[in-house]
């Protein structure tokens, strides 16, 4: 059974600092970027937003299906919320992050079935493997939706 946080107790243990202290956003960026793996680097990214899906969407999930398809579904819920805040403000039907935060759920799922961990190398070293797997799935899903505009 997990314990519950507050969302302030959460985003200090994810942030290392209070919930709206100076800095917070340097701390989130560097241990997110900085994380051991890709997985992890999401346990760091907005720990606010991130609070909400897990209490939400993951945890209740988790109790009915797999952790794998679980963590799938929650990038999915992710991507589709964001895809409805941009539709809103755009005026048009946007479906974008959906498959996008799909890619990147899918890369969390495939990463921690291997066991990829780059924790020994450097932070530097650490950021650009951890952007390069959200800039490469990025960059796929703007082709594969290039393809399917095209057909």
């Amino acid at each position: 059974m997990h314990s519950t946080l507050s969302l302030s107790q959460y985003v200090k243990k994810r942030n290392g600092l209070p919930l709206g202290a100076s800095h917070s956003m340097r701390n989130m960026l560097s241990r997110s970027l900085g994380a051991k793996s890709f997985p992890i680097f999401w346990h760091y990214w907005n720990p606010i937003w991130s609070y909400y899906l897990s209490r939400n969407v993951m945890r209740p999930l988790a109790t009915y299906l797999p952790t794998s398809l679980s963590i799938l579904i929650t990038f999915l819920v992710s991507g589709a919320l964001h895809d409805l805040a941009v539709s809103v403000v755009k005026w048009k039907t946007i479906v974008f992050f959906t498959p996008w935060f799909g890619l990147m759920g899918l890369i969390v799922i495939a990463s921690q079935k291997a066991g990829v961990s780059y924790g020994h190398l450097a932070w530097f070293v650490r950021a650009s493997i951890n952007a390069s797997f959200i800039f490469v799935s990025l960059g796929v899903t703007y082709f594969v939706e290039g393809i399917l505009l095209w057909i």
